[in-house]
């Protein structure tokens, strides 16, 4: 017997107790009946929750879920040029096992984004904005070889670049030392040292301070002795 059978069953019983229980007049008699209209009321609530619960677990099968879709960004790669094109190589285990057609990459004159979709349930994705130099959009293309992607930026000029990107080229040429002839080699070395001070821990600046003091001592000494 089906749940939607017993529960037809039970509202039988339940609609017939109530009908005795209106024409009972012995209190012991509508006692017994009361007590069986509460049990009766309570099997039919169980019965339509268990019932609910298994109309939601059918419709739960019936639909199914969404495939996730998360996104991992790629920060790791490697880079390399030749007259004609700047080279991206890209690793992901297996990319060359997927539909080329969840490959995709897409070029501006300064950049490019690369997403490889659906590659073992997850997604993958490469941005890479502020080319160091324009690059021929038409050109671009992206490989697939084993286990890796290999992006092709066609250069407009064959200049060697320094780096990829102008965040790059900036990075580094703040981390270049000035040179400068006309001035005093002493005061870029105290620069220098001024630098290492600051970014050095407490061994250091310690070392530092010591030979800072044994320097200023020396000094000293010799300025005495010219007296």
């Amino acid at each position: 017997m089906g749940t939607n059978e017993q529960i037809s069953q039970l509202e039988s019983d339940l609609k017939e107790v109530k009908s005795l229980l209106e024409i009972a007049e012995r209190k012991r008699i509508q006692d017994v009946l009361t007590a069986e209209q509460k049990k009766l009321e309570r099997e039919i609530t169980a019965k339509q929750q268990q019932l609910n619960k298994k109309e939601g677990s059918d419709s739960d099968k019936a639909v199914p879920s969404a495939a996730k879709g998360y996104t991992v960004k790629i920060n790791n790669y490697g880079w390399d040029q030749s007259d004609k094109f700047i080279k991206i190589y890209i690793t992901l285990k297996g990319v060359h096992k997927i539909s080329t057609e969840n490959i995709e990459a897409s070029f501006t004159e300064r950049s490019f984004v690369l997403l490889v979709k659906d590659l073992e349930g997850m997604n993958y994705q490469m941005t890479v904005n502020n080319l160091l130099q324009p690059i021929d959009i038409q050109e671009s293309c992206r490989k697939v070889k084993t286990d890796m992607v290999l992006v092709m930026c066609k250069k407009k000029s064959s200049k060697k670049w320094e780096c990829l990107t102008q965040v790059e080229k900036q990075t580094k040429d703040k981390e270049k030392p000035s040179f400068d002839e006309n001035a005093d080699p002493s005061e870029g070395l105290m620069s220098m040292l001024k630098k290492i001070y600051s970014e050095g821990d407490d061994e250091m600046k310690r070392t530092i301070n010591k030979a800072w003091a044994e320097s200023q001592e020396k000094k000293a000494r010799g300025e005495d002795m010219e007296l």
